[in-house]
């Protein structure tokens, strides 16, 4: 099984957004597709806290999809389904056979900042198509905002992920929210999530 560091700070953070979101729907069986999953370690503490939802992870590197899959046999996690490959820079038709209006949820946890525009922009067709109506995208990471990018730790970030590779960086909500627009999605909220990084 893989570790993220990363992963085991903001996982609360996110989880707790996630149970204040869907707590109204609780009465009911979601399905949730979950974005670029990574090691798992997501996934795995979201089906622990929110049992209403059925998870579907997903992710490009086999070996992402073999930590994910050691996770859900490591705690036997019976909401979390085996993981799939999925390259949102597809169209949705190729996305591991996901029907049309067949999600209540989807969720990326910082993929768009470590994504092309095309990803970003198949995040949001496939969107459109694969959520039911009323689902929701819910994206989590850090964002500029009309141009601008604060603090300036977060201008060293985009720097470093720009230097890594020149289509990632760290993704304006303007233009995220004009892509969501574009595919039948509004912007409905955005929620600041301190993370707490210890240190030495």
């Amino acid at each position: 099984m893989l570790v993220s560091p990363q992963a085991e700070r903001n996982w609360e953070g996110v989880c707790s957004v996630l149970e204040d979101v869907l707590e109204d729907q609780s009465h009911r069986q979601l399905f949730a597709l979950e974005l670029g999953s990574g090691t798992g370690q997501h996934v795995i503490r979201f089906a622990q806290k929110i049992p209403f939802v059925t998870w579907q992870p997903s992710d490009i590197k086999e070996e992402h999809r073999d930590s994910i899959k050691a996770y859900i046999a490591a705690t036997k996690a019976k909401t979390v389904l085996q993981p799939v490959h999925l390259d949102a820079s597809e169209p949705s038709d190729k996305w591991a056979g996901l029907a049309s209006n067949s999600c209540d949820v989807i969720i990326a946890i910082d993929l768009l900042q470590y994504s092309s525009f095309k990803t970003t922009e198949g995040v949001f067709s496939g969107a459109g198509q694969i959520l039911r109506q009323n689902g929701l995208l819910i994206t989590y990471g850090t964002y500029a905002i009309n141009g601008i990018i604060m603090p300036s730790c977060n201008e060293d970030l985009d720097a470093e992920l720009r230097k890594m590779n020149p289509e990632w960086g760290l993704p304006d909500i303007d233009v995220l929210r004009q892509l969501a627009y574009g595919n039948g999605i509004r912007l409905e909220r955005m929620t600041s999530i301190f993370v707490h990084i210890p240190t030495a």
